[in-house]
C-alpha cells in the first residue's frame, strides 16, 4: 500500500515542476522558451524569475546579490533583463540564428516592448542543456550587460 502512495506522490511532484526544466537542445529552443515563460512559476525564494533558464554561473550571481542587499532594498539588477524594462512585455519575438563555438552559443533576439529593443545573448551548454550566462543591450543612451552590472560597471 505504501509503494503505491510513494509513486503517486513522486509522479504528482514531477508533474509539478514547471516546464523550464526541461533541457534545451538547442539554443533557440531555450529563448523560445524563455520568451514565453510565465514567470509566476517561480517560487519566491529563487534568485531570479529566471532561474530554470539561467546558467549555474548566473544564478549564482543574482544568489550573491540577493544576499547581499537589505530587505526592502532593490539588488543590482532593479529591472527584467530579458524585457530590458521595468513594464510591458515582449511581442513580435524574433530569435536569430545562433554562432556557436565549442559549448558556447551568441545570438540576438529583437522584439517590441513599445518600441523595438534588441538583446545579445550568450548562451552556455551545461547539464546537457543550453543556459543563459548572459544578456546585453548594447543600444539607447545606457547600455548595459548583467556581467557589466554585476561588475559594477554596465
Amino acid at each position: 500500500m505504501r509503494l503505491p502512495a510513494l509513486s503517486a506522490l513522486l509522479l504528482s511532484a514531477l508533474f509539478a515542476l514547471p516546464a523550464a526544466a526541461e533541457t534545451f537542445k538547442t539554443p533557440q529552443a531555450l529563448l523560445e522558451a524563455l520568451y514565453s515563460y510565465d514567470t509566476t512559476e517561480t517560487g519566491a525564494d529563487a534568485p531570479s524569475p529566471y532561474y530554470p533558464f539561467f546558467s549555474d554561473q548566473l544564478n549564482a550571481r543574482f544568489q550573491a546579490d540577493l544576499d547581499n542587499t537589505e530587505p526592502g532594498d532593490a539588488g543590482t539588477i532593479d529591472f527584467d533583463p530579458v524585457i530590458s524594462g521595468n513594464d510591458g512585455e515582449a511581442t513580435d519575438v524574433d530569435v536569430g540564428q545562433p554562432i556557436v563555438t565549442d559549448d558556447t552559443a551568441e545570438l540576438e533576439v529583437t522584439f517590441t516592448n513599445s518600441e523595438p529593443v534588441t538583446l545579445y545573448y550568450t548562451l552556455v551548454r551545461e547539464h546537457g542543456g543550453w543556459k543563459v550566462d548572459d544578456i546585453a543591450n548594447q543600444q539607447g543612451e545606457y547600455p548595459w550587460s548583467l556581467s557589466g552590472l554585476f561588475d559594477g560597471g554596465r
